[in-house]
């Protein structure tokens, strides 16, 4: 048995590149571009009808990723998103949609798709700059009722986030092994990055960050856990004096270690298991919600998909709710079963 080698793949529909000015993003704190790339796979059938309209999913990336890594597999032996979404539609498998690869990167690594005073308007953005823009662009059905987001991980928690403060722009959702459960998920990693603060940097983060600029990214294994506790610092708890040098609060104290109750509080508020309760009305007009997790998640992602589901259930809202064999890399598989679960719902709606 043979595999056609990547580069010789082709697609039943086709991929648009293009860029976006996002006004949300003009002036941001990082100085990070505020025209963005945007990667939109049409279905099999958009070049052949010219009149029909379709649903679109709008997919978020994890931290530390951008658009253009939607294109490149995590092995040679592995189909991209949009090569596993175009052999769904066009075996007929599932209703055929669009779907959106929306860029949200920063230079810190990622915004989670909030709007921060420290990291930028990200949420604004997706929803006022890239949603009218392929409304405008392409045939799609524009309504809530039509359009769901999708993520992984940090793209998890902006799909679940975004769906719970705006159902009046998305109407379902499917997010993979989210970020939630800060008591569980956070503070595992905020303690190494205190430790690595310490031991190698005297509790100075400027310290770290004056290194980090100076070699090779991640070529030190203490880079991954000060880098994401700065960023999701950055979009969590920034500094509440916007224009002064305190723009990120640390929920930790970098010369003890004790966590900050009152930065740390912030954090939790922004947690889907504890923002779910707040927002059932929202939760409940969806058509459809996805939740996945693996059993074996590094970051007890696990826990928060089940105390979500716990959530969802006592409320009676109806979801889809499944552990898998499996931790948090690789589950690039799990992208077109959620896919196939949005398209019949979102092609049944309105």
């Amino acid at each position: 048995m043979s595999r056609m080698r990547p580069w010789e793949l082709e697609l039943e529909g086709s991929i648009e590149t293009l860029e976006i000015d996002s006004s949300a993003l003009v002036g941001n704190p990082l100085g990070d571009r505020a025209t963005r790339p945007l990667l939109v796979y049409l279905p099999p059938s958009y070049g052949v009808s010219s009149d029909k309209r379709y649903p679109v999913v709008y997919v978020l990336q994890g931290f530390g990723s951008a658009v253009p890594s939607w294109l490149h597999p995590d092995s040679t032996f592995e189909a991209t998103y949009p090569e596993s979404a175009d052999a769904l539609f066009a075996s007929g498998a599932a209703p055929e949609c669009l779907l959106v690869f929306v860029d949200g990167w920063t230079s810190l690594g990622g915004s989670q798709f909030l709007d921060s005073t420290a990291v930028g308007r990200y949420h604004t953005y997706l929803v006022d700059d890239v949603v009218p823009l392929v409304d405008d662009r392409f045939r799609t059905l524009a309504a809530p009722a039509h359009r769901a987001v999708q993520g992984k991980s940090s793209g998890g928690y902006g799909a679940l986030v975004s769906a719970m403060k705006r159902p009046d722009v998305f109407g379902a959702v499917a997010a993979h092994s989210a970020d939630g459960c800060f008591e569980l998920s956070m503070l595992p990693f905020i303690a190494a990055a205190y430790r690595a603060l310490r031991d190698e940097y005297g509790s100075d983060y400027a310290r770290w960050w004056e290194d980090f600029g100076s070699r090779r990214a991640f070529s030190k294994p203490t880079d991954g856990p000060l880098l994401e506790c700065y960023a999701l610092s950055a979009c969590y708890s920034p500094g509440t004096a916007p224009g002064t040098e305190q723009t990120v609060e640390l929920p930790f104290d970098p010369a003890t270690g004790r966590i900050r109750d009152e930065v740390f509080t912030r954090w939790c508020k922004l947690d889907p298991v504890e923002m779910a309760p707040k927002h059932l009305e929202a939760l409940a007009s969806l058509s459809a919600i996805w939740i996945d997790c693996g059993r074996t998640d590094e970051h007890f992602l696990d826990v928060a998909t089940d105390q979500l589901a716990g959530v969802l259930g006592e409320a009676g809202i109806e979801h889809h709710y499944e552990l898998f064999a499996g931790g948090h890399r690789r589950t690039g598989h799990r992208y077109p079963l959620a896919l196939s679960y949005l398209a019949e719902r979102l092609s049944l709606s309105g």
